[in-house]
């Protein structure tokens, strides 16, 4: 899978895609990232890439042409046109579920923008889907595209060494992540669950399903209404939803 940002700061996605396991995917070939500085096709002697918006307000905004000829550079290096994404707080919410229908396509480019936006003809010519990555607005369009590329490549073949890990986080299936321990068994005279040490790996399942579950209803129970749920998981939930009623105060 290749990706491609379209940006100012192309430096700033450099450093993150080729570091950690990104990077080591990319250099063992599972994914491919590509950078194009937006600057590098603007008309302007100036290398000038934004304006003042048309009827007034604060801020500048990013111009068309620079985009529209560096959106053409990039098909033309790709032999085809990529499904093009920009980060905008309009957008649709980012979910894992959407990271997993975006891991299926070839190519994914990034339209970073900056100021105050760009200007809307060229998000109707050229983009497919705007995405955002919460509500609150940052300074440009650099991290929430990373955030959505890191989502997305973690979801390729070749990218994590052990592809079950991908299937045992959170929101994969609709649920938060149980939680986990690691060595010393005893930590500040807090221990590790005896059921984790147990050996006993259908127990030890069972008790992570239960934990996972807890979670997502005492912190997310929203997920609940779409995620992916066994039988068991509803006489689970059930059972959890009583404990949490027995536990509460008597006013």
């Amino acid at each position: 899978m290749r990706f491609v940002f379209m940006t100012l700061f192309p430096d700033m996605c450099r450093a993150v895609c080729e570091t950690s396991i990104i990077g080591r995917a990319v250099k063992k070939g599972a994914v491919s990232v590509c950078y194009y500085d937006i600057r590098d096709y603007t008309v302007s002697r100036q290398k000038r890439v934004d304006d003042a918006p048309f009827g007034g307000g604060r801020g500048m905004l990013m111009q068309a042409q620079p985009i529209d000829d560096c959106f053409n550079a990039v098909c033309a290096d790709l032999g085809r046109r990529p499904h093009l994404i920009f980060m905008s707080p309009r957008g649709r919410v980012f979910t894992q579920e959407r990271a997993k229908e975006l891991a299926k396509k070839d190519d994914v480019a990034f339209l970073c923008g900056h100021y105050e936006g760009v200007d809307q003809r060229i998000i109707d010519k050229l983009v497919d889907e705007e995405i955002s990555v919460g509500d609150y607005v940052v300074t440009g369009g650099e991290l929430p595209a990373l955030t959505v590329c890191d989502a997305v490549a973690r979801m390729c073949p070749g990218v994590l060494r052990d592809e079950e890990a991908v299937t045992l986080e959170s929101h994969w299936d609709g649920v938060l992540e149980y939680p986990q321990y690691t060595q010393p068994a005893v930590y500040g005279g807090v221990a590790v669950p005896e059921i984790l040490l147990s050996g006993d790996h259908a127990a030890i399942a069972k008790y992570r399903r239960r934990e996972a579950l807890k979670a997502t209803l005492e912190r997310r129970p929203d997920l609940l209404r779409t995620a992916e749920l066994s039988f068991e998981d509803v006489q689970t939930l059930i059972s959890l939803r009583r404990e949490m009623q027995q536990d509460e105060p008597a006013e």
